[in-house]
């Protein structure tokens, strides 16, 4: 499903590749001259409040859609189509040529650095647990959890948070996996799950949504190393696109004007970072 967000669809050229089988085809990406010449990109997206999502207007917002807006507009290209795509469906979606960044507050982790190539990171941030109303079970960590098998934990698809939960001893089966945010919400509110794990922005959001029947824990214990960085992504052959895009980052990043277009979702200068998409993508 696409979205847009200023105008339609860009120009998407095909790439055909002979094999030994026969010929193959595969849309791609437009390269970056192709990008500065038509002045339009297309941004995958997915439904995750406040990095990136789809107001009820049909508007695609957030954190990362609007750094993204900005920063395409100081390189000159003004047109900008927004592309709606489940979380697990991003990279995929990116490889296949569907759309040409992944604006979508994606963190950078080794494993994702195999498959795309990040910007510098544009923001760091913690997770915490979403709850019933009183934190009933309790539930304060990873090791809560994992301690009591009857406890079901909602996890969107494709986050770092599965491997976090599983790498702490949570078994599958106290694993609910869910396609979005908004099935997180409906998974505690119905009692499906006893919490559901995310961003720490995300996940309070989520609590003003939900009313007075969740709550955003304020004392969620984790490791440090977990703290989520996000960033731009971009396809592995796409390195002057994105080092163009880094370029323009780099100057903006922590600018009142950067301040304020991130302020609406939550974001203000604590959570502006020096760590390098390098330095993250090599940790072990």
């Amino acid at each position: 499903m696409s979205q847009p967000f200023n105008v339609p669809r860009p120009f998407q050229r095909l790439l055909m590749a002979c094999a030994a089988v026969g010929v193959l085809s595969s849309a791609q990406a437009a390269s970056l001259d192709e990008i500065k010449e038509t002045s339009r990109i297309r941004i995958g997206y997915a439904n995750e409040t406040p990095f990136a999502f789809t107001e009820t207007d049909g508007r695609v917002t957030g954190e990362s859609p609007e750094i993204a807006k900005i920063i395409f507009e100081k390189m000159g290209i003004k047109q900008v189509d927004g592309v709606l795509t489940e979380w697990g469906s991003l990279i995929p979606g990116l490889r296949a040529g569907r759309f040409d960044v992944i604006a979508a507050g994606m963190y950078i982790t080794p494993a994702r650095c195999k498959q795309v190539i990040f910007t510098d990171p544009q923001y760091a941030l913690p997770d915490t647990l979403l709850v019933a109303q009183g934190n009933p079970k309790n539930l304060h960590s990873y090791a809560d959890i994992a301690g009591n098998p009857d406890v079901k934990l909602a996890i969107m698809a494709g986050t770092v948070n599965l491997a976090y939960a599983r790498d702490s001893g949570i078994t599958d089966a106290q694993i609910l996996q869910v396609p979005d945010t908004t099935a997180q919400l409906q998974a505690v509110r119905a009692g499906r799950a006893d919490a559901a794990v995310g961003t720490q922005l995300t996940m309070k959001g989520l609590a003003k949504k939900g009313g007075d029947k969740v709550e955003a824990i304020s004392d969620f214990t984790d490791d440090p190393a977990h703290t989520g960085y996000g960033a731009l992504a971009f396809r592995p052959e796409d390195k002057a696109l994105r080092d163009a895009v880094n370029a323009e980052m780099k100057k903006w990043l922590g600018s009142e004007e950067h301040l304020k277009t991130v302020a609406p979702f939550g974001f203000d200068r604590s959570n502006v970072t020096d760590k390098t998409a390098a330095e993250l993508c090599a940790q072990q």
